[in-house]
């Protein structure tokens, strides 16, 4: 599956909820419009099973799957790619284990620089952020709006936003020239995660 040029990027939120209880939210997302999926569990236990079921429940909406830091599990399970953070392994890593036709994307934080090396690489996203106070990245250097809009004229490739991301503050990040707007807490923190997604789409 080709990366999502543009659209809404769920990231899983995993903490203290049962697998069944995860693809639930997932496919609520995903009907609500989410565009791309990423496997994030930063405490994983039977992570094998959890991404080989999500794999599966995204292939049967035709949303590609990635897998956040881990090559050999996006490997294992037959994920559509990766996302690559500072210490997870290097673009030419992932294409060799994952094949040319995997989505690579790179976490690039506030760093432009970091930004050009990955799209010289190879990547197929950049990923800046956190642009907004964020629990899941509490401890996160915050990102600049001023970045971003560099990165927009200089790079061809999609930049996702993550960090903080609400619908009523990702307009800014898309003016400023966000293509996909990675949210985990924003689709997952109220009773309905299908209606919230829907919210953010409608920024597009």
């Amino acid at each position: 599956m080709n990366c999502p040029r543009r659209g809404l990027y769920a990231i899983t939120q995993t903490e203290n909820k049962t697998l069944s209880a995860l693809l639930a939210e997932v496919a609520g997302v995903i009907q609500g419009g989410a565009v791309l999926v990423q496997y994030r569990n930063k405490h994983p236990h039977d992570a094998l099973a959890w991404a080989t079921a999500l794999v599966a429940l995204c292939n049967s909406y035709e949303v590609p799957l990635i897998v956040n830091d881990n090559i050999n599990l996006a490997a294992q399970v037959g994920a559509a790619g990766v996302h690559l953070g500072q210490d997870d392994g290097s673009i030419r890593q992932a294409r060799a284990c994952l094949g040319a036709a995997a989505i690579v994307g790179v976490s690039c934080y506030n760093s432009l620089e970091r930004a050009r090396e990955a799209a010289r690489q190879g990547a197929d996203y950049v990923a800046f952020g956190r642009f907004f106070t964020s629990r899941s990245k509490p401890l996160a250097a915050p990102a600049e709006l001023a970045t971003l809009q560099l990165a927009k004229r200089e790079l061809t490739l999609p930049l996702a936003a993550i960090g903080g991301i609400l619908p009523d503050n990702g307009g800014g990040l898309l003016a400023a020239g966000a293509d996909l707007l990675a949210v985990i807490g924003g689709l997952y923190d109220g009773a309905n995660p299908q209606q919230a997604a829907r919210a953010y789409r409608a920024l597009f």
